[in-house]
């Protein structure tokens, strides 16, 4: 019997301080600089709309467990240090900033052991210099058992293809250019997998891999095209998630729904019964991440 690819439950963290996080400004090219502004008004404005996300997703039938974040964690708001399993069990991950490494609280850790069993801990690999950064590395299909990865330096290729033939899945690995030229840095910012649509933007895909991965989404999956200017306003960084009734929903921030096109959002509609859509602006310019990277699934 093969997974699903999504969960009714949702895990997520309400930051104790948020602020642009230094330590990650060297690979993500999406957040920008907050020494100008109100640090009390930032963290403030952060909570509230955390608040008004959680909310949005509750009131749409969607299980939401929360944490409080750390003080020592500016990311903390972005969950991506662990993966959870159908099969009830759960893997950690290794980070490159050394502030999100402290975001694996032993309070979260001891509370996903309730319910899951720990089958590998790459933390380790930290002191190696090699990075595997989660579901915001590898995004998962998770029926047809297919991780696909941008190579970035959150997301190291033997480190991937070493995980994927121990955890049998089928490795789609490629070189992303982002508009800054470098790499982007996370492919859940790219590419999105649902039940039965792929978001994917192909122009930020390097020319000799484009066509294979094109190949391969449409594989299994009607395939919705996002342009590389769609980015920016985080269009690929999105969750489907199944409400309490089954229904398919699809959750992004309201910048991501207003930078679709009508005729994307109509592709969208046939394979979505709702988009649940909340204004994150402030998380968005200064954590340089959207709806997508502030869940994390609990299967």
């Amino acid at each position: 019997m093969k997974d699903k690819q999504s969960t009714n439950k949702i895990f997520m963290v309400e930051p104790k301080v948020f602020f642009m996080n230094p330590q990650t400004a060297s690979s993500n090219h999406y957040q920008f600089d907050d020494k100008h502004e109100n640090s009390n008004q930032i963290l403030d404005s952060a909570i509230k709309e955390f608040r008004g996300f959680k909310h949005s997703l509750e009131s749409n039938g969607v299980e939401v467990v929360s944490f409080k974040g750390s003080p020592d964690c500016p990311d903390h708001i972005f969950p991506n240090w662990f993966t959870t399993f159908e099969n009830q069990t759960f893997q950690i991950f290794s980070m490159l900033a050394e502030n999100r490494r402290l975001e694996k609280t032993p309070e979260m850790i001891e509370y996903l052991k309730e319910s899951y069993m720990l089958t590998e801990d790459l933390s380790n690999l930290e002191i190696e210099n090699k990075f595997l950064e989660s579901t915001s590395s590898m995004v998962f299909d998770r029926t047809n058992r297919v991780i696909y990865l941008t190579i970035s330096p959150r997301s190291n290729a033997q480190l991937a293809t070493e995980w994927c033939k121990r955890n049998n899945y089928h490795l789609v690995m490629f070189e992303t250019e982002s508009h800054t030229g470098s790499a982007i840095y996370h492919t859940d910012v790219l590419m999105y997998v649902g039940t039965t649509a792929i978001g994917i933007c192909l122009e930020v895909i390097k020319p000799e891999y484009r066509e294979y991965v094109k190949e391969m989404a449409m594989k299994h999956h009607e395939l919705i095209e996002i342009k590389k200017d769609q980015l920016l306003d985080f269009c690929g960084n999105c969750l489907e998630i199944p409400n309490k009734n089954g229904e398919l929903l699809l959750a992004m921030s309201t910048r991501s729904f207003n930078g679709y096109t009508e005729e994307q959002k109509a592709k969208l509609s046939l394979h979505f019964q709702k988009i649940v859509h909340e204004d994150i602006p402030t998380i968005e310019k200064f954590g340089g991440g959207s709806a997508r990277c502030m869940l994390a699934e609990l299967f």
